[in-house]
């Protein structure tokens, strides 16, 4: 079988390639308005703007990859559950 046809027969799975991305531009968004809230932090000297922004750089991204490896870790049990049916079934035969 084709990957063009596990694709389009819903075999294959697109959506933790897309969670992959998801996740990198999750970590640009943490560190870009983290960064962007240091400087104002900064500038204004609002010690709470500063302290909050420094915790989303920090904590931003971890945060962002344990929400992607749960969503992850569902299509791993998905596949894991697939070739258990395909050994079943080989089994069987």
């Amino acid at each position: 079988m084709s990957q063009s046809n596990d694709f389009l027969t819903f075999r294959k799975m697109l959506t933790p390639i897309i969670i992959q991305i998801i996740f990198w531009i999750g970590v640009v968004l943490c560190v870009v308005g983290g960064i962007i809230g240091i400087v104002y932090g900064a500038v204004e000297n609002e010690s709470v703007v500063l302290l909050y922004s420094l915790l989303v750089v920090v904590l931003g991204p971890l945060a962002v990859r344990i929400y992607c490896e749960m969503l992850i870790v569902m299509f791993r049990i998905n596949d894991t559950l697939t070739d258990i049916h395909n050994t079943m079934d080989n089994k069987q035969e």
